[in-house]
């Protein structure tokens, strides 16, 4: 090399390197605006797979009524899938929550093609179950095969599998700044790791740009009617909030519980799915009606249209918990939504809010109670619903946020800072230690 080129070459190494010092966050947002690309390419291809694929399963059980007697039958492959070949997956959301704390070893790719044939089996046989939890794993799975070949660190690690998690929830529901809120949220009450919010953002608006790229379509809801905010319908958002609080706290309780006595009292794990089959595949068949198996869209439509009945929200909550808690797959997200917009449909019976509007903020807020995620749940029922309708949807979110308690679905969820001061005792601990 002549002394010419090497002058020129230290010229522009000089260059760089100045323009590199005078705009210090430039190498961060290159870096991870190339890593949100790819994990938006990749969970927005996964998510809008599966939500095809789960449309047509949903179509062919309700034309196919039969196949539900099969259900039992269906718990007991999944069952054996993961007792033999997935244990080290099989905890699912936690895991990720997990590996956002303290990264170890990457996640198996495993989890991404296990989860998505288990949640489709569930759904395709009769279960009362979500997308959410499959579109997160299968995200978070996806990305940390990245973290080797990027050289990522373990603070590099934590802020990839938030992003994955973004990236999922924004494009399986469609609502990317709410995914982004909500795996920024989600792992740590109370705290939120602002190194993470760029990547964060970035990887769920692709996620969702990819999705629909894919030409997936989203469900679409609309409030009729919003009344003024004034004294007596913020103080029926309160009260709705309370009762959304409390359901919130039941339905994690009740997982919980559930899921304890299945382990307790059936210690070969493939038996466990077989048990909960026949409880909700007999339910069905007896009761005479799909309503309260699958996602339950239409009924979550419904209850923006005309008042519900009190007892659909009971009945939803019971063939989830007997679903997820004897080993099926899917997520508990949307069972969440149902369960909270015909109840606050219901609430109509007692409150006078309309009741779309009602069902609208039962939809997020129990969510926000069962997650402990009341900045997300803000976000996306403004995204669903529009802005209008936002000071009630954050009335309902927060109250019912503070009223459930210290109790959330995901038991590797810890508390960052505590919900009120008599709780501070409880700061850092994962609600698996309570």
């Amino acid at each position: 090399m002549s002394k010419l080129q090497r002058n020129f070459s230290s010229k522009i190494k000089f260059q760089i390197n100045f323009f590199f010092r005078k705009y210090p966050a430039l190498p961060y947002i290159f870096k991870w605006l190339f890593i949100s690309l790819i994990i938006g390419a990749f969970s927005g291809t996964a998510s809008a797979g599966f939500l095809q694929s789960l449309e047509w399963t949903t179509h062919f059980r309700e034309n196919h009524i039969w196949i539900i007697a099969f259900l039992p039958v269906a718990g007991f492959l999944i069952g054996l899938l993961y007792y033999y070949f997935g244990k080290d997956v099989e905890a699912g959301n936690n895991l990720l929550i997990d590996t956002i704390h303290d990264p170890k070893k990457i996640i198996p790719f495993k989890m991404a093609p296990f989860v998505y044939l288990g949640t489709i089996v569930t759904h395709f046989f009769g279960g009362s179950a979500g997308r959410e939890g499959t579109a997160l794993q299968m995200a978070g799975a996806i990305a940390d095969q990245l973290s080797n070949p990027l050289r990522l660190d373990k603070s590099e690690r934590k802020i990839l599998i938030i992003s994955a998690i973004a990236a999922g929830f924004g494009s399986v529901f469609g609502t990317p700044l709410a995914g982004a809120i909500f795996g920024l949220e989600v792992f740590l009450i109370g705290k939120i790791r602002y190194n993470a919010i760029f990547p964060a953002f970035a990887s769920a608006i692709f996620a969702d740009w990819v999705t629909d790229l894919w030409k997936v379509k989203h469900t679409h809801y609309h409030i009729d009617f919003i009344p003024k905010l004034e004294f007596l319908p913020v103080l029926y958002s309160i009260l709705a909030g309370i009762i959304f609080g409390i359901c919130a706290a039941a339905f994690s309780k009740m997982m919980h519980s559930v899921s304890s006595a299945f382990k307790s009292n059936i210690k070969y794990p493939p038996l466990r799915p077989v048990i909960g089959g026949i409880i909700v595949a007999g339910a069905v068949f007896l009761m005479g009606t799909t309503k309260y198996i699958g996602l339950g869209i239409p009924t979550i439509l419904e209850s923006f249209e005309k008042q519900l009945p009190l007892y659909d929200f009971a009945l939803k909550m019971i063939f989830t918990i007997v679903t997820l808690s004897a080993g099926f797959k899917g997520g508990e997200v949307t069972p969440l939504f149902f369960i909270g917009a015909t109840l606050g449909s219901a609430l109509s019976l007692f409150i006078p809010l309309p009741f779309g509007l009602l069902a609208g903020m039962g939809f997020v807020a129990v969510f926000a109670g069962a997650t402990n995620t009341p900045l997300a749940c803000m976000m996306m029922g403004i995204e669903l619903f529009g802005a209008e309708s936002g000071a009630y949807i954050a009335i309902a979110c927060i109250v019912s946020y503070l009223l459930s308690g210290n109790n959330s679905i995901y038991m590797k969820q810890k508390i960052g800072e505590a919900k009120n001061r008599r709780f501070e005792n409880l700061n850092d601990k994962s609600f698996h230690d309570l």
